[in-house]
């Protein structure tokens, strides 16, 4: 009986080994499952990119939606540290000349594309200049005009050539800056300002578009891209840092309604949630929530080349109607400061004083003050009923709370019946780039740790602008703070032009962001900067 077991078991184990030997899914596992023989488990982290990133080419993907994915896809010259700091990154080491205006840059002889290439200094010149060049049409090209020859390039009045990105050989970059710019280091570390590899790009001009031609040097790889449903990234191992890479895995998904998020995360399926606003009082009193600083701004642009908006009495009325103080209480509820001015706090000037503080509240709410400067402005063009006025968002929960409570107060303190509409984020994007919108959502994000990045972008006819509003003053301010060399004379034209961009009022500030989020317990390392991008490159998972 026994001999007759013994061999009944061993051709039991023979037959059950032959079958996982057939089963072509054996030894397969699924995220999060343990490894066997002795390896560690596969550390996959789960994130919501919300929506479709507008796009993975570095020039073209100037927004949150695409910034921080690509920003650990791909690597410029110097990164932020997790102090927030500008740090070596592609480039070892950088040289800088007596007058500051000449950096010259040593990328590392082991920075490696994710095909395997070596990233060059052409790579580099060839980025950047394609930024620059008016055909691509880059939203981020206004970043580079520090660099000489750089604003003429893009703006049709001078050529590539004159733009001063030089490669001296393979591994040197040399770029010279119209004058010193204490800044510089921490603006190219902007994934505008990453390299782009020109023989990938000259073999498929849209290398960018999918996840089997993606062509990065970041510390993760684009392994698989579900265009509007998920992305998948994988650690590169050829990334020159990849030891002090942990992660194996980022698997993205896109889910535009923070209930759904949230509920995501409660089930396990996401490691990270935005707090959805109905349940902020119970998670912020149970101290699960997370709050960090952000450098930026939810804001409404008014578009002064459509009919009633023209009129800069109307602009302000509009203004004043709305209640900031009420709309972070009561519909976005994070904890957001609410914004009477435009430039965040967090920005000292030369006197080590917040910015903010210092220039105070530009506009505040005042629904009497509101209706009377709106009966001027309505006498002023001849009205005697206010035309139709639209406010248009971009498709998603929060956009659409503000919007109906912003649709309320005008009713309320103005008297006036606003329309509201909706577009999905791309073609809202482009709607509002072409002037087509009345009043419109919009937000920004700092690009760099400096008030004038803020400024900036109402010059007349600028990419970020998008209002059709210009003032010859206002543009003369911002080019005198970008050359002025004395920092208290430079803080004192940044906090003028700031009042006299409220004296005129093309924008209605809603309110300053803050980064506000809950998140595994399981999961560390996760870098946020206040001016930048989500930073996953030293991110852990339990």
């Amino acid at each position: 009986m026994k001999k007759f077991l013994t061999v009944f078991m061993s051709a039991l184990l023979v037959f059950v080994m032959a079958a996982c030997t057939a089963n072509k899914d054996a030894g397969k596992e699924e995220p999060g499952d343990k490894k066997k023989e002795g390896k560690t488990e596969e550390k996959v982290l789960y994130l919501n990119n919300g929506q479709e990133p507008t796009s993975f080419d570095p020039s073209i993907g100037f927004d949150a939606v695409s910034w921080n994915a690509l920003n650990n896809l791909m690597e410029g010259l110097t990164r932020l540290g997790k102090n927030h700091e500008p740090e070596a990154a592609t480039a070892e080491k950088w040289d800088v000349s007596e007058d500051g205006k000449t950096y010259t840059f040593h990328i590392r002889n082991d920075a490696k594309w994710s095909n395997g290439d070596d990233v060059t200094a052409n790579d580099f010149v060839f980025g950047w200049k394609r930024m620059l060049d008016p055909a691509v049409g880059s939203s981020a090209a206004f970043l580079a005009y520090f660099i000489e020859g750089a604003e003429a390039y893009n703006s049709g009045t001078g050529s590539a050539d004159d733009v001063k990105i030089k490669a001296v050989d393979a591994k040197t970059l040399e770029v010279t800056l119209t004058s010193p710019q204490a800044f510089f280091l921490s603006v190219i570390t902007n994934p505008s300002f990453f390299p782009v590899n020109e023989k990938v790009a000259k073999e498929n001009p849209t290398w960018f578009a999918e996840a089997a031609t993606f062509v990065g040097n970041g510390p993760f790889n684009l392994t698989k891209w579900e265009h509007d449903s998920s992305m998948v990234m994988e650690k590169n191992d050829k990334y020159w840092d990849a030891k002090n890479v942990k992660l194996d895995k980022i698997d993205w998904a896109m889910i535009d309604d923070t209930n759904t998020e949230y509920q995501m995360y409660q089930t396990g399926k996401l490691d990270q949630s935005d707090v959805p606003a109905d349940l902020s009082e119970k998670l912020f009193g149970e101290g699960a929530v997370k709050v960090e600083d952000q450098a930026g701004e939810y804001f409404y642009r008014l578009n002064v080349t459509m009919e009633p908006f023209q009129n800069t009495n109307i602009r302000k009325a509009f203004a004043m109607a709305v209640d900031q103080k009420q709309m972070v209480d009561f519909v976005t509820k994070n904890q957001e400061k609410p914004a009477y001015g435009f430039v965040s706090y967090g920005l000292n000037d030369a006197n080590g004083k917040d910015f903010r503080k210092t220039n105070g509240d530009l506009v505040k709410t005042d629904a009497s003050k509101a209706k009377e400067l709106l009966k001027k402005g309505m006498e002023e063009e001849g009205y005697d009923k206010l035309p139709e006025v639209t406010l248009t968002y971009s498709t998603d929960d929060t956009h659409k709370k503000i919007a109906e409570a912003l649709q309320q107060m005008f009713k309320e303190n103005l008297g006036v019946d606003v329309k509201l509409a909706n577009l999905e984020s791309s073609a809202f994007l482009a709607e509002q780039k072409g002037l087509k919108l009345q009043m419109s959502r919009s937000s920004f994000l700092a690009d760099y740790a400096d008030p004038i990045n803020f400024l900036e972008n109402f010059q007349t006819g600028h990419s970020m602008n998008r209002t059709g509003w210009g003032n010859k003053e206002y543009d003369d301010m911002i080019k005198a703070a970008k050359n002025e060399s004395d920092e208290k004379k430079r803080f004192d034209i940044m906090y003028n032009a700031e009042k006299l961009l409220f004296e005129e009022s093309p924008i209605i500030p809603i309110h300053f962001y803050n980064q506000v989020y809950l998140l595994n317990d399981a999961v560390s390392g996760i870098v946020r900067h206040p001016v930048g991008y989500l930073e996953l490159k030293w991110a852990d998972k339990k």
